[in-house]
């Protein structure tokens, strides 16, 4: 591990930020750095002082040196917001840390994966290999690396810092607890309690529950999308595919992905949107029009974060491939037989309700999308590698000393509150901030409520 590469001091506004942009060397593989590094991106976020006299260096170092909170975002896939739009920069620099955004390996400006810096690993089998190495064991790693560097000159009681994980973020902050405690002085998820045990295929089973409660809750909200999203779907059928702008293709099965939307706050009404412009388009010019194609592209795509798409069933491997699991799964379900045959196949389109799938991958998905089609290959050879190893050390976590402080949605369509409640059974000295009141997302979308939920727990002023 290397000092920071750069360090680019900015000062943001509103908020009067004091932002530094840093740069990290590291090992691309961890039990093999003869293998090479790569470059992680993150920022460290203060508030931006002007004392009244001129401070002595000591002064300096001790502002400086306050305790440090790492912010990791959920996914995998996804880089971090700029400070200044994060909505828990204020909250958190008013506790008195300093904040880390990190960009994870792969992500945002982290040696980011796209289709074409994937190629430059070379084949389809290298492409694999290379992202076998981008999971949350590696991702605590660099954080390790990195929490080493940034508080090498700092006293012993500052040196272990507070990490704070969003859905796969807080995946992640159970793989830290498990195998790197000692550099951890507390920690907190969002959503974030990872089904530890379970297999993909069990957990897939659990989720797809969840969402056709959302799809029941959609429907009948919005009766009148009954209609709307089946003539969508002949229209689309009758077409074989609607082209999109960026050259990809718009399938029946690909728009029955954006239930994906209903666990998040307003998720119900941001479908049934776009399904509104679909039909009001068909009805005037009986075709659908290019911002309302633009506006479903955005909502479907993966191009833009191919990680999520290749790793996103590898986040529950321990020792067994995933063998695309969703779509295996999502086939038992009645509700989901549109699974089967092809994309504009008669069997997607049928009477009553189109129940849309949620958080689910599918291969079809890889032969819609364009930059999902490049490396669609290395895809299919991870969804059947099945020698991962351990995310979870359950004897460990058995013995947690780290206290977890945990923000649980009962009626969370992602990290399914049933299975996250056995998690908690299994680690020690884990408290929970419980609320049916919120979805996946509410540390976005009711943030203070969230974070002072969470911090008086554990401050023990519930009282």
């Amino acid at each position: 591990m290397t000092p920071p590469l750069s360090r680019t001091s900015a000062h943001a506004t509103p908020g009067k930020l004091r932002v530094s942009e840093l740069l990290f060397e590291v090992p691309k593989d961890y039990t093999n750095p003869e293998r090479g590094t790569i470059q992680l991106f993150a920022r460290s976020v203060g508030r931006h002082e002007k004392p009244a006299a001129v401070p002595t260096e000591e002064d300096r170092r001790k502002r400086a040196q306050k305790p440090w909170f790492v912010y990791l975002q959920g996914g995998p896939g996804f880089g971090c917001a700029a400070p200044q739009n994060a909505p828990i920069t204020n909250f958190i620099l008013d506790k008195g840390y300093q904040l880390l955004y990190l960009d994870q390996r792969g992500t945002g400006l982290s040696s980011p994966i796209t289709a074409a810096t994937l190629a430059l690993q070379g084949d389809a089998h290298r492409q694999a290999d290379y992202l076998k190495l981008f999971r949350a064991d590696s991702i605590v790693k660099d954080c390790e690396a990195i929490r080493k560097t940034l508080t090498l000159e700092y006293p012993a009681e500052l040196k272990k810092w507070s990490i704070f994980g969003q859905s796969f973020g807080g995946f992640c902050v159970l793989t830290y607890l498990s195998f790197h405690p000692q550099g951890l002085r507390e920690a907190f998820t969002s959503g974030g309690l990872a089904p530890i045990g379970r297999t993909p295929d069990q957990v897939y089973k659990a989720t797809y529950q969840k969402v056709i409660e959302r799809n029941k809750a959609y429907y009948l909200k919005y009766p009148e999308d009954v209609e709307a999203v089946q003539s969508l779907c002949f229209h689309i059928k009758s077409k074989s595919g609607v082209p999109l702008p960026s050259g990809g293709v718009l399938t029946v099965r690909g728009l029955l992905t954006l239930g994906r939307n209903f666990g998040v706050h307003g998720g119900l009404d941001f479908v049934h949107d776009l399904i509104l412009r679909a039909k009001i388009d068909l009805a005037q010019f009986q075709f659908i029009s290019r911002p309302t194609l633009a506006a479903i592209e955005r909502a479907l795509t993966f191009d833009d974060n191919v990680i999520y798409a290749i790793l996103h069933e590898a986040i529950y491997c321990q020792g067994v491939s995933s063998n695309w699991s969703a779509d295996r799964v999502g086939r038992s379900f009645r509700e989901f037989q549109w699974l089967t045959g092809s994309p504009q196949s008669a069997s997607a389109v049928r009477d009553g309700p189109l129940f849309f799938s949620g958080e689910m991958i599918y291969p079809f998905l890889f032969d819609v999308f364009p930059e999902l089609q490049k490396i669609g290959p290395a895809a299919d050879i991870v969804a059947k590698f099945g020698d991962w190893p351990d995310l979870y050390d359950e004897w460990q976590l058995a013995r947690n000393q780290v206290t977890l402080y945990a923000a649980t949605y009962i009626d969370d369509m992602y990290v399914d509150y049933g299975l996250a409640q056995e998690t908690v059974k299994l680690v020690q000295n884990c408290r929970q901030v419980i609320t049916n009141t919120m979805y996946h997302d509410a540390i976005r979308s009711k943030t203070d409520d969230v974070l002072e939920a969470l911090f008086a727990l554990r401050d023990d002023s519930i009282d």
